[in-house]
């Protein structure tokens, strides 16, 4: 992995985690969504490389690189496939790393948050009602500006109840967790199905809180335990999960910068 940009890393960490399975509930080479495929989340690898390779050479808000990302992903009928990864993978590739990536946390300013809004009104991401400001409100950006909130202030914001967006103010925890979770699992997909179910077991994903409610976020979590002490069948969890349209998107994108990380560190993909 030496020869790799960073860019082209995080590009294989998209491609990797779709790639490996089961990763219960998602899209994965075995099975795809009824509107959303396996290719839709290989071309939305493929058509970030500009903004990661924007965000590489640095210069350039997070806002506005997280926003290029969208932008460009977004022309095909399959939706938001990476929105939560490009969140994750803006900081960690233009700040070489977890250090580098608070450091730019650190430094957002009010203009980024309103980049990152815009591209959020071009995705079709769940909120919880009543929680969050409306992306399809206009007062809701001149409010952003009112009170002067930075992108990292939007991320704290948010962090209660979105597990990505927790991610930018707590150190990347969980990402940290998972690249040392895919050097303990070992190489190659098991390692990333492994380290998948682990951070699944470990904290409930947001993205099932907002599509199901807490209860059955919680409910995937204690399956995932119980696949990893070996009292449940991990197809018939992934069966499950598919069956009722319980998908952990939030966690399937924290594995991305998961993968990225452990890739630049010298974890192996193709044993």
């Amino acid at each position: 992995m030496q020869n790799l940009t960073r860019a082209q890393r995080a590009q294989l960490a998209m491609v990797l985690e779709v790639s490996a399975f089961p990763k219960p509930g998602n899209v994965d080479r075995c099975h795809d969504f009824p509107t959303t495929r396996l290719e839709h989340f290989l071309a939305s690898a493929i058509m970030a490389g500009p903004a990661l390779e924007a965000a590489e050479r640095g210069g350039r808000g997070l806002g506005s690189l997280i926003h290029e990302a969208v932008a460009l992903t977004g022309g095909y009928s399959g939706g938001n496939t990476h929105f939560g990864a490009f969140i994750l993978l803006m900081p960690l590739v233009a700040g070489d790393g977890i250090e580098g990536a608070m450091r730019l946390i650190g430094e957002t300013t009010v203009e980024d948050s309103i980049e990152f809004y815009r591209a959020f009104g071009k995705t079709s991401v769940r909120v919880i009602p009543g929680h969050e400001l409306d992306v399809n409100d206009p007062s809701s950006l001149q409010e952003i500006r009112d009170r002067g909130m930075t992108l990292y202030d939007l991320m704290l914001y948010s962090a209660p109840r979105d597990m990505v967006a927790r991610e930018w103010v707590s150190g990347f925890q969980m990402t940290r967790r998972g690249a040392d979770l895919l050097h303990a699992a070992g190489c190659g997909r098991e390692g990333i199905v492994q380290a998948f179910l682990s951070l699944l077991a470990l904290e409930p994903d947001t993205f099932i809180v907002k599509k199901h409610g807490s209860e059955v976020a919680g409910m995937t979590m204690r399956r995932a335990r119980e696949v990893l002490e070996g009292v449940r069948d991990l197809q018939e969890f992934d069966q499950e999960c598919i069956q009722k349209g319980i998908n952990p998107g939030s966690i399937a994108d924290i594995i991305i910068a998961s993968i990225y990380t452990a890739l630049g560190e010298g974890w192996e993909w193709d044993c």
